[in-house]
């Protein structure tokens, strides 16, 4: 069991994971080449998921302007960045959202979209599969289940039965089927635990959805849940915040902290500001714990051995096989 940090003389003393790394000679959490950029285009969703940990809903009205959009264009064509991951929120619920995706492809950017799946069916995203399918983004979908009942416990009434009907309108325009139209899904688990072992998952996912709905898929990736906003507020309600937290302390496992995503990413918020991942985004972590700076001020050049910001949530993604954006870690 790893200990609880200490305070002396009422001077909180680094944080835990720090301690924890460098009690196993591994030393401070530093970068390694950038290869991906994952901009958080803002908060506004149609859904508000139980472990929702960006807090998202119908009713938020943070949203990235096309001012913010521009500049990070801008910075991301002169550091020659390859990849992007659009995040929410909804993100095609971003006024801008196509503009932007036409944008990083003129660049010669490969883009990856977080769909929700039910998205497809809000007003004026009729045409939203066959969109994505003519620019060949890659989606990595929620679902966070094979079965009705657990879905719409964590996402709300109706859902499952939605995100069927969206998965069977990408297979329809070739996602999950060409393999040029990849179809990513995402497991959380619907409680406090970690997730089971994600090939095993991914092989049950696949037998229940193609015997009883016909759907195919390209993987699945298995998340663990941080907690952290809604699903934080979950755990307090079942009284199961320290268990859990215990959990993941428990589960530390070294072998995931070479793939950490936050190693190299750089997550933007919807105003341009920068964090060294998404979780700490959302815990108002900037990037290296400095003062928040914006993409737009990054030297892409000095990004390489610099110090990641930690905090007792990273536990959540080394626990058991590791957790990320892209899944499991090993």
């Amino acid at each position: 069991m790893i200990p609880n940090t200490a305070k002396a003389d009422g001077v909180e003393e680094e944080p835990r994971f720090a301690a924890t790394l460098a009690k196993m000679g591994l030393g401070p959490l530093q970068r390694a080449a950038l290869t991906q950029l994952q901009l958080n285009v803002g908060r506004l969703c149609n859904q508000a998921c139980q472990h929702c940990h960006v807090d998202a809903g119908p009713k938020r009205t943070e949203i990235m302007t096309w001012d913010t959009i521009a500049k990070i264009l801008e910075w991301a064509e002169q550091a020659r960045i390859k990849q992007v991951d659009l995040t929410g929120g909804a993100p095609e619920l971003n006024p801008h959202f196509r503009k932007l995706v036409d944008s990083f492809i003129q660049l010669r950017v490969s883009v990856t979209s977080r769909c929700n799946l039910t998205v497809l069916f809000e007003p004026h995203q009729e045409d939203l599969a066959a969109w994505y399918a003519e620019r060949g983004v890659r989606l990595v979908c929620s679902l966070p289940c094979y079965s009705k009942s657990n879905v719409d416990a964590q996402r709300g009434n109706g859902v499952f039965a939605k995100s069927v009907r969206a998965l069977r309108v990408l297979n329809s325009v070739g996602y999950g089927i060409d393999a040029m139209l990849p179809l990513e899904l995402v497991y959380n688990p619907l409680g406090a635990s970690l997730p089971p072992p994600q090939e095993a998952l991914e092989a049950e996912y696949r037998r229940r959805l193609f015997d009883e709905f016909g759907i195919h898929f390209t993987r699945l990736l298995t998340l663990t849940n941080l907690p952290i906003n809604r699903f934080s507020h979950f755990l307090d309600r079942i009284g199961q915040r320290q268990s859990y937290q215990q959990l993941l302390l428990d589960n530390f496992n070294l072998a995931t902290v070479a793939n950490l995503m936050c190693r190299h990413l750089i997550s933007v918020d919807w105003q341009g500001r920068v964090y060294d991942c998404d979780f700490n985004q959302m815990l108002s972590i900037p990037m290296s714990g400095a003062s928040p700076h914006y993409l737009w001020d990054i030297d892409v050049g000095a990004l390489q051995g610099a110090p990641i910001a930690v905090g007792e949530h990273c536990f959540g993604c080394t626990a058991g096989s590791g957790s990320s954006c892209g899944g499991a870690l090993i």
